[in-house]
């Protein structure tokens, strides 16, 4: 994409962000309307719903040829990645939503021939927009995150996930390998929305974020802020991603990446 056509997609993607992440705050404490959706704890608010028609109805608008991929199904059908397509989630932690009020995030990110060029995840309750362009690095309220160049080794690294994947009950990874993972490591971090997670990764506050079951809305923007600030993204077993389909992924400074993958996570086939 041409630099310029990047920086005028940035500036109205960020004027939405931060208009919707108003608009949230100010409905913050009003009565929720709370559904289900695959199970007890996989939550959806009017908020969510409403949040992805706002950012449907801004792109038709404005650009009636890009493609929305959301996580409420309020865009276009995606096939693939053909063309400019935002990936939105309009709430990424809406358990923390509708719990604390805080701790989760607007995420957008914006893929062009397949490519992040565009990434935004917006801390709604503390304003905090981090934000990422292809090959101009990733920044925190407008202000350069430092590139993840630290060689910290493993045992001395905090790593997020979820501790249902130590249970052997669960059904994508060897509980054992985690637990042998966790005892090696620093200290552990779970904050129930992976888009700050990914972002926390970015600026270097954790050392990596490790998941085995997510849609390409929770990763979208994180990917490229991740890769903008010098991390390592893949799936959990080293392979590529895929953007279209639920995915394992391990987000990390680069030194520690592939020893997590070899020495402690194999997945369940």
């Amino acid at each position: 994409m041409d630099k310029q056509l990047r920086q005028e997609l940035f500036e109205q993607a960020q004027e939405w962000m931060l208009e919707a992440g108003e608009r949230i705050r100010e409905k913050i404490d009003d009565p929720r309307s709370i559904e289900t959706k695959s199970n007890p704890n996989d939550l959806v608010t009017e908020m969510d719903r409403n949040t992805e028609q706002f950012f449907a109805e801004k792109i038709k608008e404005t650009y009636p040829d890009h493609l929305l991929f959301g996580e409420e199904g309020l865009g276009d059908e995606i096939e693939d990645l053909a063309g400019t397509v935002w990936i939105v989630d309009p709430i990424d932690g809406t358990m923390n939503f509708v719990h604390q009020k805080r701790n989760f995030a607007i995420s957008v990110g914006i893929y062009v021939e397949g490519e992040g060029e565009i990434g935004f995840i917006y801390d709604v309750m503390d304003d905090i927009l981090y934000s990422a362009k292809k090959g101009e690095g990733a920044k925190k309220n407008g202000k350069d995150l430092p590139q993840l160049n630290a060689e910290r080794p493993l045992h001395e690294s905090i790593l997020a996930f979820n501790t249902t994947w130590l249970l052997p009950e669960n059904p994508h990874v060897d509980h054992q390998g985690m637990q042998k993972l966790i005892k090696h490591l620093r200290s552990t971090r779970s904050y129930g929305s992976a888009a700050l997670e990914l972002a926390y990764v970015a600026e270097g506050i954790i050392d990596g974020y490790l998941t085995m079951s997510l849609m390409p809305w929770d990763i979208a923007a994180g990917i490229i802020l991740i890769k903008e600030a010098g991390g390592t993204v893949a799936r959990a077993d080293g392979k590529d991603l895929d953007m279209l389909t639920k995915t394992t992924l391990l987000a990390s400074r680069a030194n520690i990446h592939e020893e997590i993958i070899s020495e402690y996570v194999t997945l369940k086939k």
